[in-house]
């Protein structure tokens, strides 16, 4: 079995990607790998910041590996919080306090249209390859249900009535913006 290091200590994202991928390949974390320190993401992009974290980890351990970075794009915010998502409401926000800000910020917007967008940087023998997925949907004005993170309670994706965070994870898991980018990655695997 191949060994493949998911470049995050985000666990959430670590189920999620392990729920995807199963068991073709054998997935490390950083925790690991014994990495504990912080990778830098100073892009001003959703790819660029990918492409830097894999190239961190890659150039530390020599290892096939991967990274992602996600960001809500909301068409009314001019494309905010984007490259922030994480971090919206402050360098040390809660999810729920992203949340919170993007629906203050959302308030009076008649205009709901927001994308997810994840970027998978994988450096496969030694090789950067990048795959993209994206999902549109709208911004709720009250979060909804209790499953998944970040801003899952506020972002329904078009064609579907209920938030991220209402879907079972198995439905979110094959039709997220992360599913998507993570099913190219799949593909690219499997025809090596």
């Amino acid at each position: 079995m191949k060994k493949l290091i998911f470049a995050t200590n985000n666990k959430h994202k670590l189920e999620e990607i392990k729920a995807i991928i199963g068991n073709q390949f054998q997935l490390l974390s950083l925790r690991d790998i014994n990495f504990l320190g912080e990778i830098p993401e100073t892009s001003p992009t959703i790819a660029g910041n990918a492409i830097q974290k894999a190239r961190f980890i890659f150039d530390l351990y020599g290892e096939n590996c991967f990274a992602d970075d996600t960001g809500l794009e909301v068409e009314a915010l001019h494309g905010d919080p984007g490259v922030y998502s994480a971090r919206y409401a402050g360098n040390n926000a809660t999810y729920q306090d992203n949340v919170i800000k993007l629906l203050a910020e959302m308030q009076n917007q008649e205009n709901r249209k927001a994308c997810f967008k994840t970027v998978i940087a994988l450096f496969w023998e030694k090789q950067l390859y990048l795959f993209e997925g994206e999902i549109c949907g709208q911004i709720l004005s009250q979060p909804t249900g209790d499953r998944g993170f970040g801003y899952d309670p506020v972002f329904v994706p078009d064609g579907y009535r209920q938030s991220y965070a209402e879907m079972p994870s198995e439905l979110k898991n094959k039709i997220s913006h992360r599913a998507v980018a993570t099913q190219k990655l799949i593909h690219f695997l499997q025809g090596l």
